[in-house]
């Protein structure tokens, strides 16, 4: 039995509120359960210098969390000087899986950059970092386009985020924090809405994962991914 209570292929409750930042051209507060992360979509005029002059755009992100966003205060990393590798690595991974479904020579001359601030953390803020992002990202491209600033939408299709791992032997669906912190295995998923493979990243914490058990939670990941997609479009009307 999952600490939840929860059936195996059964996610948290998701939801998305957009439009919550007022000065910011896109955003969402995305929660999947007790995870609650802050997304703003900003466009920008400037690029990386390695961009310039190539007739496309850029979409990029910063990932942090908020002190008492977990049990015990974290250190802000302003205070350290530098970012953790774990930071650096969720933003990449934030970016890259935006970009996978951006047209960035739609997108013209210009960069959007991705803020995901996590609010309160209980597992799966990357996934619902991805998820909610596309959400904010849309709703900029779409302002853009209302101010007759590109032709057509840019975003190809939607892609969205999931957990999955094996708990106690069971493969399972979007883990949260209890199940997580004890997973045999851990692993996320990134997926478009056509059922496209974006990323995986998988890890075994304790023993070994098997070809048939990677297959199981690829299974529960498209089955969650399906659900997401939903809720995005229903978000966006």
């Amino acid at each position: 039995m999952r600490p939840s209570k929860r059936a195996p292929d059964e996610m948290r409750a998701v939801s998305f509120e957009r439009g919550v930042m007022r000065h910011a051209e896109g955003s969402c507060l995305v929660k999947f359960g007790d995870t609650h992360v802050l997304v703003s979509a900003t466009l920008e005029e400037r690029l990386p210098p390695w961009l310039k002059g190539q007739g496309r755009g850029w979409v990029t992100a910063e990932y942090s969390m908020l002190p008492r966003a977990t049990h015990d205060r974290t250190r802000r990393e302003s205070t350290t000087g530098k970012q953790s590798g774990r930071t650096q690595e969720i933003q990449r991974l934030i970016g890259r899986s935006l970009r996978s479904v951006t047209d960035l020579v739609a997108m013209g001359e210009k960069q959007i950059t991705i803020d995901c601030d996590v609010l309160q953390a209980d597992g799966g803020t990357r996934t619902a970092s991805i998820t909610g992002a596309w959400i904010a990202l849309h709703d900029c491209l779409s302002w853009m386009k209302s101010r007759s600033m590109i032709k057509e939408m840019p975003l190809k299709q939607h892609v969205a985020a999931v957990s999955c791992g094996i708990y106690e032997g069971t493969p399972v669906l979007d883990l949260d924090y209890a199940e997580d912190s004890v997973a045999e295995t851990d692993a996320n998923f990134v997926m478009t809405g056509t059922g496209g493979i974006v990323e995986i990243q998988g890890t075994a914490e304790k023993t070994p994962f098997t070809q048939d058990e990677l297959l199981s939670l690829l299974s529960l990941a498209r089955s969650g991914v399906d659900q997401l997609v939903s809720l995005q479009k229903l978000a966006i009307g």
